[in-house]
């Protein structure tokens, strides 16, 4: 924990994921390393229902930037079947599963969890989950279900 201050609105502490969800974002970070990988979580409540792969747009292995035209496929999808945003993920293909200083820059829906996928050790991938608020980082429990 950095710096906490009391979240002002009612925001999840904890986020369950389906196996095969929580298996897939692993996948993807993998197959996109050494690139950074990124996607949004969309489900009710505190789960996860459904996961969308975005394009990284920065083709980085230290940064990402989703593809616009996808997120807004990912908005309408979310309309159609009454979900909201979860968590937004990335990889930090050569790094540890904490928010970097762009993370926390670029973290615009602080009610969002972020989803860090590390693969500093290829075949030990370590996810974990935080949320990024304007003066903290907050970690969030992961349930895998």
């Amino acid at each position: 924990m950095v710096g906490l201050s009391g979240p002002s609105h009612e925001v999840a502490e904890m986020i369950r994921i389906p196996k095969s969800i929580y298996e897939g974002i692993v996948e993807h970070s993998k197959r996109e390393w050494p690139l950074e990988c990124c996607g949004i979580l969309v489900g009710k409540g505190e789960t996860v229902e459904k996961a969308f792969e975005l394009t990284n747009t920065e083709k980085s292995s230290i940064r990402f930037l989703m593809s616009p035209q996808e997120q807004l496929k990912v908005f309408e999808e979310m309309d159609k079947g009454s979900m909201e945003m979860i968590a937004i993920y990335h990889s930090h293909p050569h790094t540890i599963a904490f928010p970097s200083e762009t993370d926390v820059k670029m973290a615009f829906y602080p009610e969002v969890s972020s989803i860090i996928v590390s693969l500093k050790e290829r075949e030990n991938p370590v996810v974990k989950a935080f949320r990024i608020e304007k003066e903290a980082v907050l970690l969030v429990e992961i349930e895998v279900i």
